[in-house]
This record gives structure tokens, sequence and C-alpha cells, in this order.
């Protein structure tokens, strides 16, 4: 009985040894499609593994600050994580890690056809064909941001105010169109060119000039331990670079 006692005991310590050594990464909800794969990439390369949670970058900065423990922070751009350096929860400087794009998105079922200066948006309002229409939140969510800044230089985002579904983050706004809640939205790219959503959606790239450039910044905090250093250097090598272009990112010389 004593030597399983001891057994176990040892199980244990080595269990949350282990479980120390996995770090917690908080992550841009844009993010979800791309960033399993490079995890698992990481994990064959290292064997080592961490835990990904993803949410709008505005309320994963204020958990951040708030205590939450993750050790990596990859926002969809450089305001979080800047104010997160300045209050110093942070390791050093953020690095670049990816450019983002955004794209309008409708189902294919629906009668509303893309055009590229959006027209047929306004004309669906106006014909009563379009009754909501899906961004992420502009206050906290860097794509929501985009998404604004994209249909005001259409000039469309007064007239669509009435009509606007605010996602908490980018994910929920590409739930809301695709789900039927909306008519359609404007997402991030990279989600749009996931198979779950090009398999049923219509897509159009808005071009980078409609909107502010989405640099998505990562910054180490405070209690990383060794791998989320590792992978923090892994994110910004070659095999993480080529899955990025894959799923629609830029990546920015560095």
């Amino acid at each position: 009985m004593t030597q399983f006692f001891v057994l176990l005991l040892g199980f244990l310590l080595s269990f949350n040894s282990y479980a120390q050594q996995t770090p917690n990464v908080a992550a841009a909800s844009s993010l979800q499609f791309v960033l399993p794969e490079i995890v698992a990439a990481f994990q064959r390369e290292s064997g080592r593994l961490v835990r990904i949670t993803y949410g709008s970058s505005g309320n994963l900065g204020r958990q951040i600050a708030q205590g939450a423990p993750f050790e990596l922070f990859l926002s969809a751009d450089a305001f979080y994580v800047e104010n997160l350096v300045e209050k110093g929860f942070t390791i050093d400087s953020a690095q670049v890690y990816a450019l983002g794009s955004i794209a309008v998105i409708v189902a294919k079922s629906s009668n509303i056809k893309l055009s590229e200066n959006l027209s047929e948006i306004g004309m669906a309002m106006e014909q009563g064909k379009l009754t909501h229409f899906a961004i992420a939140n502009p206050e906290h969510a860097p794509y929501g941001r985009a998404a604004r800044e994209a249909l005001q230089s259409y000039g469309l985002w007064e007239s669509l105010q009435a009509r606007l579904l605010r996602g908490e983050n980018a994910s929920q706004a590409t739930q809301f169109a695709v789900s039927g809640a909306s008519a359609g939205g404007i997402v991030p790219y990279t989600l749009a060119l996931s198979p779950v959503i090009s398999r049923v959606s219509d897509v159009m790239l808005i071009p980078q000039s409609r909107h502010q450039p989405i640099r998505q910044y990562m910054v180490l905090l405070t209690d990383a331990g060794e791998v989320a250093h590792q992978f923090f250097e892994f994110l910004g090598g070659a095999e993480s670079q080529a899955i990025f272009r894959r799923n629609g990112y830029e990546i920015p010389d560095r």
C-alpha cells in the first residue's frame, strides 16, 4: 500500500510539472483556423503542447491586465499589445507576426451578388433584402475597426447603422454572417477562406486601401516559461510563415 501511494504521489507530481510546462496562449479569434495547424507543427517538432484561448484582442488584453495566467499574447493589432508593454506585463517588445485582410461574405443562396464597389449592399437595403449585416464590434475587435473603415470608405457606414449585428469578436461576427442571422458581413479573410465558410459563402477580398493595415502583433508576457519562448520563436519561423500565407495572411518584412 505504501508503495502504491509513493507511485501515485510521483505520478501526480510529474503530471503537475508537465501541466505547468504547457503554456496558456491568448489568441485573437481570427486565428482559430490557422493556429491549430501551427500548434500541431510545433508539437511534432518539439514534442511540447500549448493551450489556446480565443477571444477578441481587446477582451484578452483586459484579462491579461487583470492577472489572467497567459504566457503569450497573439493580438490582431498593436494597440492592446502596446498597452500591456507600457504597463509592464510583457517581456521585451512586441513583434509583428502577420498582416491581416478583410472580406465581404454573403450566402451562396443569397440574391445579393458582390461587386467591387459594394453597391449591391446599398441596393439590397433599399429593396428590403438586407435586414442585418455582421461585423465584429469595432470598440474592441481590430477586424471590426477595419470593417467600419471599409464601410465608411464605401459610403455605407451611416446607412447600415440600424442593421448592424456586432459580434463580440471576429469569430462570432462570422457565425452571424453564415448562420442566417444576417444577410452577410465583413469578416477576416482568413476565416472566409476556411472550408466551412467558403463552402457556403461567396467571398470578396476588400482592398487594403479601404482600411488601415491590420498588423498583428505577438508578445511574451512576464510569466512566460521555456515552452512559451520556444513557441514564440516557432511562430516567427519559416514553417509557421508558410501556414499563415496558405490561410490568407501576408508576412511582413523584418
